[in-house]
């Protein structure tokens, strides 16, 4: 039989649903990245500020990628059964996980990748299953 999943993704979680013989079977992967990373160091607002004692925005930038990339092939992997992959989201995480799978052993298994706004996980597997009975 062949496997259907559907992922709803942002850069804070991914809901993983599998629409296997059982019925929708639904997982979720929290990213543990934080979104907006803060500088350390004095402000120079409050007294002494030196450049050097604040890590690059190359270096954080560097960090954030790295975080995404470890929680994109978490995700990859809770799909790694799937023949027909349906992606949405809200944002650019959508996108980013899908250059990522393309880069790698489910390439080729995408059907669709559209846009989704914030939903529950019961209205995620509704939308999921949706799409794979039409």
């Amino acid at each position: 039989m062949e496997t259907k999943m559907g992922v709803w993704i942002d850069h804070r979680k991914a809901v993983i649903v599998d629409l296997g013989a059982q019925g929708p079977e639904t997982r979720t992967v929290l990213s543990g990245v934080e979104k907006q990373l803060r500088r350390t160091g004095d402000s120079p607002l409050t007294g002494r500020y030196e450049a050097q004692q604040v890590p690059a925005d190359d270096s954080r930038q560097a960090a954030l990628t790295g975080e995404l990339n470890s929680y994109y092939d978490q995700v990859i992997l809770s799909m790694r059964n799937a023949c027909a992959i349906y992606i949405c989201g809200p944002g650019e995480a959508k996108g980013e996980l899908q250059n990522r799978i393309e880069q790698g052993p489910l390439s080729g298994r995408i059907t669709a990748v559209e846009p989704a706004d914030t939903l529950t996980d019961g209205q995620i597997a509704a939308r999921i299953a949706r799409y794979f009975q039409q």
